[in-house]
């Protein structure tokens, strides 16, 4: 089996492949030198794993394929009457599923995840469901559970090809419209990140504020507080953000 993954420093081509009466052989030796054998003679199993994560760097996914591997071989039991392959296979698969989740190069919170697993886990026992039967059931705002369905998913390189055609490439970037040519992007995310660390009443006044434009006498009814007390939680929150932001 000739692989099409390159792995640094290794010849994959050259890589030795155990036949299965071979390996059964070694299994039952039970030794430290026929364990690395049969690792060694598997290697290849970890290289057809790899092929669907081609563009996610190889080089640490093959590590990781051989930790996945290692177990594989830790744990199988001959008496089952099972091909190693098939047993390996969905072992080293997994290893590498679960290093990609827990290494993004997004991090998401903990809250968030635990979010996406319910989300998920109310799925599966109750089919599809409405955007208002997700909120009562799991308790959480449309943006909660916006970021809880983006949790899993990988981040897009901007400069991902979506089209060639041998003399010119277009990429994600190329397709992408911003009138501002980019330049509030970053503004944009410090304003967002300066606002979560604001308390919520301060976050609901400013939101009522600038967004619904409601009056500072509105939101004192709503909250059953005074407009006095309304616009000094507006000017501390102006003040608190002003500092974040550092104008």
């Amino acid at each position: 089996m000739n692989s099409k993954v390159k792995i640094s420093g290794i010849n994959t081509n050259e890589l030795t492949v155990i036949k299965e009466e071979d390996m059964k052989k070694l299994f039952k030796k039970k030794d430290k030198k026929s364990r690395e054998e049969i690792i060694n003679g598997n290697l290849k199993l970890v290289l057809s794993v790899l092929q669907k994560y081609k563009d996610k760097g190889a080089d640490d996914l093959f590590q990781i394929g051989c930790i996945g591997l290692i177990k594989a071989v830790d744990n199988f039991d001959i008496t089952l009457g099972v091909k190693f392959s098939t047993y390996a296979v969905p072992m080293i698969d997994g290893e590498i599923r679960r290093y990609l989740r827990d290494n993004k190069l997004i991090r998401v919170s903990r809250s968030i995840k635990d979010l996406a697993y319910k989300k998920l886990k109310l799925e599966e026992e109750q089919g599809k469901l409405t955007k208002e039967e997700l909120e009562k059931k799991l308790n959480a705002t449309p943006y909660e559970i916006s970021l809880a369905e983006d949790a899993f998913k990988d981040p897009i390189s901007i400069f991902k090809p979506v089209y060639e055609d041998g003399s010119e490439t277009i990429y994600l970037c190329d397709e992408i419209s911003d009138k501002n040519d980019g330049r509030d992007v970053c503004s944009h995310i410090a304003l967002y990140d300066a606002i979560r660390m604001l308390k919520e009443k301060e976050k609901y006044i400013l939101n009522e504020r600038y967004i619904n434009g409601k009056t500072q006498e509105e939101i004192g009814q709503d909250l059953l507080i005074s407009q006095a007390q309304v616009s000094r939680i507006e000017k501390g929150a102006v003040k608190k953000l002003k500092k974040t932001l550092k104008y």
